[in-house]
């Protein structure tokens, strides 16, 4: 395996069921068969400690959470992914792919529940250490195609959120594309895996090169 000198930090955000699992996985297989040393995780969640916060984060029956709670209970989780697992990972030079990262607080807490955006900044600096993904993966798709290919399927706390909810939330995303174009690089969802899966690995062929990694 093929170790870089620096790490790669990928993310990959969107609205639920946009395939982003799914594009996550067929990723990091498309890079690890290149020779590269892969970590491929996803928020809230990826340690021990940070997905027993999760279950309390989406356990539907908890619909009385308070918005801090919530936010709070994010960026714990997140704290502890990016101190056990994220930041170790980028210093022996792996390249990371995270299922949602800082992303996913701006859109779900900031846009949709209207925490003040200052705010999450500054807190989320603080539980990343200053922590931002190289490259982001906006998966693109209307909420309500989203909820089509999950008929049928368990849905936790946040998914069982309303329309209007989840109209913000891809407003949020959207936004925050426009406001880091360079960073943020939308892909359309709404094809065929195969189509997605094409027009994420040139998004990433371009990274990855300008980083001096050898395809």
């Amino acid at each position: 395996m093929v170790k870089n000198k620096r790490g790669i930090f990928i993310s990959l955000e969107g609205v639920e069921g946009c395939g982003k699992s799914t594009q996550a996985k067929l990723l990091a297989d498309y890079i690890e068969k290149l020779g590269y040393l892969i970590v491929l995780t996803h928020e809230p969640g990826g340690t021990p400690i940070a997905e027993k916060i999760r279950e309390i984060l989406l356990e539907p029956q908890y619909t009385e959470m308070q918005t801090i709670t919530e936010l709070l209970l994010y960026l714990a989780s997140r704290a502890q992914h990016v101190s056990e697992l994220i930041s170790p990972a980028l210093d022996e030079g792996k390249i990371v792919i995270c299922d949602r990262f800082s992303d996913a607080t701006f859109a779900y807490q900031g846009y949709a529940r209207g925490i003040d955006m200052d705010c999450l900044k500054q807190l989320n600096e603080v539980a990343t250490s200053g922590l931002e993904p190289d490259l982001t993966l906006l998966l693109d798709l209307e909420p309500e195609g989203g909820f089509q290919r999950k008929s049928g399927q368990y849905w936790d706390r946040l998914e069982n959120e309303s329309a209007d909810f989840h109209s913000k939330v891809r407003k949020g995303y959207l936004s925050i594309a426009d406001s880091e174009p360079q960073r943020v690089k939308v892909i359309n969802a709404v094809g065929s895996t195969e189509d997605v899966h094409s027009h994420i690995k040139e998004c990433v062929d371009q990274k990855l090169a300008a980083y001096g990694v050898k395809l």
